[in-house]
């Protein structure tokens, strides 16, 4: 059975997904700025691209998979000083993920796999809170968490750094996935910020003005590429790929 979109779907052949080895895929982004440079959109359109990578190798290995519509409001604390960055209550978030799972549950799929991309502490944060719930009403939940292990490791040396946001990693993978919303002309023009924000979280800042981000981004944006932003995304859909197998592994789908 090929992908699908969930939301594209008549009620009958939403109802033919029923099972407890389908999968279904929530995308998770964020309106929030990402430099001078790179669209307010930037977190959902890596999620989505995680996402379809993953769909794609998971049908290759014979499972069933559904593509929700991305989940585009969050927690946005860090970059709550900005224009254009639209933060909501992180309960708010925990709430919503936890509904979509419930009624994806009541609606006879067997499990949700998670693809994010946003990394301020307090989303993550509402994340894993909505997972824990839902685990505990009984639904199979699968999020690799990419500041963690055994994920990080597997992604750029930038992103491993922490000075990752709006730079070379999240810019590549726009680049490869949404060229026509970079603004080239700015970004090529962007000195390198080596200001790592996972320092900064552990160190106790809250904004990325604290961080030393004066315009929203880390790392070294002039140095992103389209190339890189594939294999990028090929990474996150095979990270998200062996976390839904390891879980569906456990339940002999």
């Amino acid at each position: 059975m090929p992908v699908v979109r969930f939301a594209e779907l008549t009620w009958e052949e939403a109802k033919a997904l029923e099972g407890e080895c389908t999968v279904a895929i929530l995308p998770v982004g964020a309106v929030e700025a990402h430099g001078p440079h790179l669209p307010l959109s930037t977190d959902g359109i890596i999620a989505e691209a995680m996402a379809e990578s993953a769909a794609e190798r998971l049908v290759e290995a014979g499972k069933t998979v559904a593509i929700l519509p991305t989940l585009p409001y969050t927690s946005a604390l860090f970059a709550a000083g900005f224009p254009g960055t639209l933060s909501v209550r992180p309960g708010t978030v925990t709430e919503l993920i936890f509904d979509i799972g419930a009624a994806l549950q009541a609606s006879g799929i067997g499990s949700l796999a998670i693809a994010n991309a946003h990394l301020d502490p307090t989303h993550l944060r509402s994340i894993h809170e909505a997972v824990e719930r839902l685990e505990t009403s009984g639904l199979p939940v699968v999020f690799p968490d990419l500041t963690r292990k055994p994920w990080a490791p597997r992604l750029t040396e930038e992103f491993r750094s922490g000075a990752c946001h709006a730079g070379r990693f999240e810019g590549s993978v726009v680049m490869a996935r949404s060229p026509n919303l970079v603004r080239e002309d700015i970004r090529k023009g962007l000195a390198a910020n080596p200001a790592s924000l996972s320092e900064a979280i552990r160190e106790g800042k809250q904004t990325f003005e604290a961080a030393q981000g004066p315009r929203a981004y880390f790392g070294d944006p002039a140095a992103a590429s389209a190339a890189e932003g594939m294999e990028t995304i090929a990474v996150l859909g095979e990270i998200l790929r062996d976390a839904v197998l390891e879980s569906m592994g456990r339940i002999h789908c």
